[in-house]
């Protein structure tokens, strides 16, 4: 560093004249020093030389996994958590024992905390639930928001349902003043706390999140509300839990879109992720928590329903495309990624079965969708809309829809295990009736009932047909643990 920086006090104090060279003195860091850029870089790459000495690597493809050569271990680095999974208590301490040579370690054998998710293990019944108790509380406490004085429901308002050609317009832009800055840094502030939230364990949220963060850095009064009214339904659904049970460990998409759903004639795409076994043609879907929600705006103005649902596919896919690397490289081989896609015009394009001409004015980047398909890596398949569980998170719907559908994506009594087919579209039409499997016309996925036990019931049909939900093949019948050092160590 050159010297002429440093204040006259530090260099008597240090007597760094003497130890000058050319007007700069040269300094050697043996610790991070707080506050330093770099420090994040060169603590990875000094644990990396250090790991790399025990036969620790970090894979290809994903950022932040890490392997043995040899050994039946993996675990994952958030900045100084450790979550490990590992085959073989000896090999959790082989890692603990390479750690400890170098840095301080503090252990959670329970694996009841990672990254600030609390989860509870039933290696009995195979299934993990992640919750962050607490955490809305913090929240609301922090920007002082009171009580509602009524449950809220519903997480944003819901628009005015149109009819005819009126349902085919624009939403309306807001036109009321922008609020000052205190004000609109206050939104930014709530929106970048509730995020996390929201993406790790309450994903009903989501579609609020994404259309107030859209208007932000131009914030009316109108978008106050909004973030009130969030606030308000964080108030009265605290604690939301996302269950995982032990599946297939195969990926499966659910894409959808919703055209002119936003201002500025823009169009929302959502997209599900979870991980199951292949769906069968009429039998129903093996349902568990998702591993990602897609709930954003497209970038482009498309000029209909079709090129709305095929951008959907497109960035739903190329999502799909990073989680089946890394699902292969935790070992986890993939076969054709199916995903379910509600517009039968998107899926022929493609699957390449329809003529191209009135397409070729839609985005070319869409197209990179075909050749995937081609390609082996995804299986886009049609299915009525009403069985399609991304529909959520394309639109925002009224409170009584958010209550029915709520058990689908997150964990609680009446939450089903499975999700029955629907018919199609044309299925009764013109005629009078009702849908089997709890199915209505007005909107997706059937209505759940609870009995005196909170168990699902009204569709006892489909037991005898659901498949059984098996362990990993690797996982073991020892005890759940977690590393902390921070870290977590998984047992299987």
């Amino acid at each position: 560093m050159p010297l002429d920086i440093f204040p006259p006090a530090t260099i008597a104090q240090y007597n760094l004249t003497q130890h000058a060279h050319n007007g700069f003195v040269y300094l050697e860091i043996r610790k991070a020093i707080y506050g330093l850029p770099q420090a994040g870089i060169l603590a990875n790459k000094l644990l990396r030389q250090r790991l790399c000495q025990a036969g620790y690597y970090e894979v290809a493809h994903t950022p932040g996994l890490w392997k043995h050569v040899t050994r039946p271990l993996q675990f994952t680095l958030t900045v100084d958590d450790f979550g490990i999974k590992y085959v073989g208590k000896e090999h959790a301490h082989h890692l603990l024992t390479s750690l400890r040579n170098h840095y301080e370690v503090e252990e959670d054998w329970t694996g009841s905390l990672y990254c600030g998710i609390s989860l509870k293990w039933n290696y009995d019944q195979g299934h993990v639930d992640i919750s962050m108790p607490g955490y809305v509380d913090k929240l609301l406490a922090r920007f002082d928001h009171k009580a509602p004085a009524r449950p809220q429901h519903c997480p944003h308002a819901a628009p005015p349902r149109l009819f005819g050609k009126d349902a085919q317009m624009p939403l309306d832009h807001d036109s009321e003043p922008i609020l000052p800055p205190d004000r609109i840094k206050r939104i930014q502030q709530i929106i970048g706390t509730i995020m996390y939230y929201a993406r790790a364990v309450d994903l009903t949220t989501l579609v609020a999140l994404s259309s107030i963060a859209s208007e932000q850095t131009k914030a009316t009064e109108n978008t106050e509300k909004r973030v009130t009214q969030l606030l308000d339904y964080l108030h009265t659904h605290k604690d939301a839990t996302v269950r995982y049970v032990a599946s297939d460990m195969i990926l499966n998409i659910h894409s959808d879109a919703s055209y002119l759903s936003e201002t500025k004639a823009r169009s929302r795409l959502g997209g599900t992720f979870f991980m199951g076994g292949s769906p069968i043609n009429g039998k129903p879907i093996q349902l568990n928590g998702p591993i990602l929600i897609a709930a954003s705006i497209c970038k482009f103005v498309v000029a209909s329903a079709a090129e709305a649902e095929l951008g959907a596919l497109f960035y739903n896919c190329q999502d799909g495309t990073i989680l089946r690397l890394a699902l292969e490289e935790l070992g986890h081989v993939q076969p054709p990624t199916p995903v379910h896609c509600d517009n039968s015009t998107a899926v022929s394009i493609a699957n390449d079965t329809v003529k191209k001409q009135r397409s070729r004015a839609m985005e070319k980047n869409f197209f990179w969708t075909v050749e995937q398909v081609a390609l082996g890596n995804f299986n886009v398949t049609w299915h009525p809309g009403q069985e399609n569980l991304a529909d959520y998170f394309t639109k925002h719907f009224d409170a009584r829809h958010h209550q029915l559908v709520r058990p689908y994506y997150l964990h609680m009594p009446n939450s089903p295990t499975h999700l029955p087919r629907a018919l199609a579209p044309r299925t009764l039409k013109g005629c009078v009736g009702t849908l089997p499997n709890g199915y209505s016309r007005s909107a997706p996925l059937p209505r759940l009932q609870t009995d005196t036990y909170g168990t699902y019931r009204g569709h006892t049909s489909l037991a005898e047909s659901q498949p059984s939900v098996a362990a990993e093949p690797h996982q073991s019948a020892q005890q759940p643990s977690t590393i902390r050092p921070r870290m977590l160590l998984q047992r299987t």
